[in-house]
């Protein structure tokens, strides 16, 4: 039986115990992990029954939630299932996997263009098929997913030879059967003809049969040829017909029925390069209004802009961006201020942004300062130089927020994410009151990590050089932890998670594996 990991309160006092649901992909100890396998996108859709995850090798698979007329029943009524036996409501299963980009070769620039998937976005639409977007670097690729039943021809005539007629083979083996000699006749004399002969049995009208459904992926339109420069983020738009793409340097609109163009709506690209002092790293349509957008850039400004304002969108309505504490500027501040993920409440009123060091939650109507600074790796701010030097400190970490937008979540290193409350707010609170603080890790036992730690331990996120794990004691001197966490491991990185939009059920993709956790 599962054992349930710790809980963290919500908005209305309820505990939250999180526990393992399931996992795909998972490997075994030792295996050897192919590059084109590490799974890069993680996205459910709008009501949470479809879950899409893209890799680097191009690919997007699907999953679907498993319907409750699926569901497996106990032989024996009678005796209760145990724990461990009971389906999850939440459950889902594996459908079918697409190769959506492959990799190219642009001539013109000398440059290799990636298959990899870098993000993933499902299409809110009222038929039966799906639709979803995926994006490598430079091409856009709209996708239909839909059943598709394969039709088969039974009852045909394919009967064996008449008996009779027989060959002696040459080399003394068994005779051989000599098909009768059929004459030149017209065609109604000859169809009788046929049926007399006895080849089999009389003649058969052939029909045609159905079989099972099976998901067929079809690419509806391929939007290409509009980005100089690497595709970082593609988001919808409430009105179900739009979308924007977003590059280092310029965000475009695009109509989902229209290929061949799309309008510049952003671009910050100076008439000098050299000028040139931050680039884009994520954009987010707004959820409920269709003419509002944000985007991020490598500064940690966030700004918000309206398409009715102005047709080209570079002076924002809005600009979220906290100011810096006086003396506390260094070679790193701009590397790890840099924004690389950005999400909006599902009621449009926050926005979430991940950095390097930390989470910050905004009010949409409020620009002078977030609600809430969540630190996600504080201990890391000692060792920057190394992080620097073996590239760990450019890596783009993901964020999300459940569906009420009081929890958070974001990943970190050693396989694990965390989970924050935002209730309460207030900058600096760490997640608020009573929203609580956890770490899990992505594996059958998440809350492996956390028992080799002490409870009482204030730092949840000790490092180590070495051998054990060290932290700051009160005086300032370095004083061994008893029972602090292990080591952490840079190698291992949970890069891209996805929340539920109406259940607390989480996807965390770590390396080539998909695991699934649930709250009860």
């Amino acid at each position: 039986m599962e054992r349930p990991a710790p809980s963290v309160a919500s908005v209305d006092g309820d505990p939250l115990e999180w526990s393992f649901l399931q996992c795909f992909g998972e490997r075994s100890p030792g295996e050897d992990i192919q590059e084109a396998d590490v799974i890069s996108a993680v996205e459910f859709d709008w009501d949470g029954r479809h879950l899409a995850t893209g890799d680097r090798g191009g690919r997007v698979v699907l999953f679907e939630q498993v319907p409750t007329q699926a569901r497996v029943v106990p032989i024996d009524a009678r005796t209760p299932a145990s724990p461990a036996s009971r389906l999850n409501p939440f459950e889902y299963r594996y459908t079918t996997e697409f190769q959506s980009h492959e990799p190219e070769f642009d001539y013109l620039k000398s440059l290799e263009i990636e298959e990899k998937i870098n993000q993933v976005r499902w299409v809110n639409q009222s038929s039966r098929s799906r639709l979803l977007l995926s994006t490598n670097d430079k091409t856009i690729k709209l996708w239909r997913v839909y059943e598709k039943r394969v039709r088969c021809l039974t009852n045909l005539n394919l009967g064996e030879p008449r008996r009779g007629a027989w060959q002696i083979a040459a080399s003394g083996g068994p005779p051989l059967p000599v098909a009768p000699a059929l004459k030149v006749e017209k065609p109604a004399r000859k169809l009788a003809t046929l049926t007399d002969q006895k080849l089999g049995t009389a003649l058969r009208v052939p029909k045609v049969a159905s079989a099972e459904p099976v998901l067929t992926a079809q690419c509806r339109r391929a939007y290409a040829n509009a980005h100089t420069y690497h595709v970082n983020s593609i988001a919808l738009s409430s009105d179900r017909e739009t979308f924007i793409s977003a590059d280092d340097l310029r965000i475009n609109l695009w109509h989902l029925e229209v290929s061949d163009r799309a309008f510049n709506v952003v671009d910050i690209k100076p008439p000098n390069m050299e000028d040139l002092t931050e680039v884009i790293t994520s954009a987010e349509f707004h959820p409920i209004e269709c003419h509002t957008f944000a985007f991020a850039s490598s500064k940690g400004c966030i700004r918000l802009a309206d398409l009715r304002a102005n047709a080209l969108a570079d002076r924002a309505v809005r600009t979220f961006e906290e100011e810096e504490a006086p003396g506390a500027r260094s070679f790193f501040s701009e590397i790890i201020s840099s924004i690389s993920d950005l999400r909006f409440s599902r009621d449009g009123r926050h926005l979430l942004a991940r950095d390097y060091m930390t989470l910050k939650l905004w009010d949409v109507r409020m620009e002078h300062s977030p609600l809430s600074v969540m630190p996600v790796h504080e201990p890391l701010r000692q060792r920057l130089c190394d992080l620097y030097e073996n590239d760990c400190i450019f890596d783009k970490f993901d964020c999300c927020l459940n569906g009420r937008g009081d929890q958070v979540a974001t990943g970190t290193y050693s396989n694990c994410f965390r989970l924050l409350g935002t209730a309460g707010g207030g900058s600096g609170s760490g997640g608020g009151s009573g929203g609580g603080d956890m770490l899990l890790e992505a594996s059958r036992d998440p809350q492996r990590r956390r028992l080799q730690s002490a409870k009482s331990t204030p730092s949840r996120f000790g490092l180590a050089r070495g051998g054990g794990a060290r932290r700051h004691s009160s005086a300032g001197a370095d004083a061994p932890a008893a029972g602090a966490e292990p080591p952490t491991d840079f190698g291992s990185k949970l890069l891209h998670l996805a929340w539920h939009p109406e259940a607390n059920v989480i996807a965390a993709a770590a390396s080539n594996s998909l695991y699934m956790y649930c709250a009860r």
